[in-house]
């Protein structure tokens, strides 16, 4: 039995330590923002944040979350940033589908949180773990270029929880 902290709360998970934290995270925790994509890392719709920085979650086992504060989809709405982002998202009508915005929307957050005034270059190397079939690229990178022209990037977790759930409700449906 290991306690893994999820979105600010604490969790008591007996599951292998190679259990992949994915599957923690779904299918024994019930949040199911965070989307199975590929099973190897090469998609991005796994991704969660560990000590905010992002990472494929269909890979990495669940020891590797011992001691860490890890960050799913249905905990962005506590982040300024995240919120900014969620916001734009809808406003830039970034969502088609929606499978990848869940992992989209958790690197976007990371990116501005460590460069709050990116390059499209810069942009377009940290998204680019990311795929999204509907091909929304050009919309993604405008809502980030949006959220980080407004000087809501960069803004630290911790925000009041309220705002931005929207997009992260139906990421979860």
């Amino acid at each position: 039995m290991r306690t893994i902290t999820i979105n600010g709360q604490p969790h008591s998970i007996d599951l292998p330590d190679d259990a992949p934290l994915l599957w923690a995270v779904r299918d024994h925790l019930g949040l199911t923002g965070t989307k199975f994509g590929c099973g190897m890392a090469l998609c991005g719709a796994c991704t969660m944040h560990l000590d905010g920085q992002p990472i494929r979650s269909c890979v990495t086992p669940i020891s590797a979350a011992d001691g860490k504060k890890i960050t799913t989809i249905e905990g962005l709405s506590a982040d300024k940033t995240g919120q900014a982002l969620q916001a734009a998202w809808e406003e830039f009508g970034v969502p088609q589908c929606g499978y990848c915005q869940a992992g989209q929307l958790m690197s976007a957050t990371a990116l501005l949180h460590s460069n709050p005034h990116p390059t499209e270059a810069d942009i377009d190397g940290a998204m680019s773990g990311n795929i999204c079939r509907c091909g929304t690229y050009t919309r993604i990178r405008a809502a980030i270029q949006h959220v980080a022209k407004s000087g809501a990037a960069g803004a630290k977790p911790g925000a009041k929880p309220g705002a931005g759930k929207a997009a992260a409700k139906r990421s979860a449906q």
